[in-house]
């Protein structure tokens, strides 16, 4: 997603700083715990597959803009399941900024908005993965309830965020109520689509099991935690 072009602007904009400013601090201790745990090449590795992939997501997927923002395929779980935490921040991240330099510049005022709402969530669908996963469960092995569940956290967390900079931009006037409404109904439509994707990708991992143990593709997916 992108927040529009002025849905906040002026003075407003320095909670954005704020806010990204916290998100892009916790990416960095996640990074720095995963280059403990993986080492630096399984990070770097893993986040230039994830950077891609975000960049493919934004700029060739399908995306229309709606109300206050842009509906896209962000496939925020699928990146969390199959790279980690970290990477798929780091792809997050690095992937709306490449975008911003080189096709919207326009966007770049906007980054720090939406930097927090893609982050925020994936922060949020990670914990709660912990949560609905248990630890003798692969990846591979995921039922469609629990990929709901982490598309509806992430999803949901997305718009969360997106209303709220188009309230806290030009609040709760009804054109402006209008535009989040419309966005929100035409994001969560995104929600039945991706636990789907999230299970054929997860299906297709399982026909390349000898690479279970390479640096590009987290463990998790074919082995269980404990």
């Amino acid at each position: 997603m992108h927040i529009e072009p002025g849905v906040v602007d002026g003075a407003k904009l320095l909670l954005s700083v704020g806010s990204s400013a916290a998100a892009l601090s916790v990416m960095a201790k996640l990074a720095y715990d995963h280059t403990k745990e993986n080492g630096m090449v399984s990070l770097l590795l893993k986040s230039l597959l994830t950077t891609i992939f975000v960049f493919t997501f934004f700029e060739v997927l399908p995306h229309h803009p709606v109300g206050v923002s842009e509906v896209h395929f962000i496939l925020g779980s699928t990146l969390f399941l199959l790279f980690g935490i970290a990477p798929a921040a780091i792809g997050l991240a690095s992937g709306l900024l490449i975008q911003g330099f080189f096709f919207a510049p326009f966007d770049l005022p906007q980054y720090g908005m939406n930097v927090t709402s893609l982050l925020v969530p994936l922060f949020a669908m990670a914990w709660l993965a912990k949560k609905i996963i248990p630890d003798d469960v692969a990846y591979k092995d995921l039922s469609y309830a629990q990929t709901l569940k982490l598309s509806v956290a992430y999803q949901g967390g997305i718009v969360s965020w997106v209303a709220f900079w188009a309230f806290y931009g030009h609040g709760f006037g009804a054109e402006n109520l209008a535009n989040v409404l419309a966005f929100c109904g035409a994001y969560m439509s995104v929600v039945l689509i991706e636990p789907l994707l999230d299970l054929a990708v997860l299906a297709g991992a399982k026909m390349f099991a000898q690479f279970k143990h390479g640096r590009w593709i987290e463990s998790r997916v074919y082995q269980a935690a404990a």
